[in-house]
């Protein structure tokens, strides 16, 4: 009787065992830079088109002009900015989009462009302009 419930005991934790470690085999966390290759993607740098989504509104387009330099700043986890770049406005597009170059700095989509109280959203590269 001793046999069979050692034997029992035995079988059981070896299953448990087994369950645990092919759980635990796929629950790795991303390799590092994986992870930092995955971040990286959608960086914009010197040189690189953008496109900004703006109001489109009047007091928008008489402070933004042809030429402005907007300096960009990202938001970091406790919602502080931090200056990341800047871009050269090169013209409008249609009402709510701006076209422009990335003259210093990183850029990603969804970073703010400023210039005085007046802010744009970048949206992605010069493709997504129309």
């Amino acid at each position: 009787m001793k046999k069979i419930i050692l034997i029992f005991i035995v079988t059981l934790l070896s299953s448990i065992m087994s369950f645990s470690l092919r759980a635990y085999a796929v629950s790795y966390s991303v390799v590092e830079e994986q992870r930092d290759e995955k971040i990286a993607k959608g960086i914009m740098k010197a040189g690189d088109a953008v496109c900004l989504f703006q109001s489109g509104t009047a007091d928008v387009k008489k402070a933004i002009t042809i030429g402005d330099i907007l300096v960009v700043y990202r938001e970091g986890p406790k919602h502080e900015r931090k200056e990341v770049g800047k871009i050269k406005v090169l013209s409008y597009s249609e009402e709510d989009y701006l076209k422009g170059e990335v003259v210093a700095g990183e850029i990603k989509a969804n970073d703010i462009a400023k210039k005085g109280d007046v802010a744009s959203l970048v949206i992605s590269s010069e493709d997504t302009c129309k």
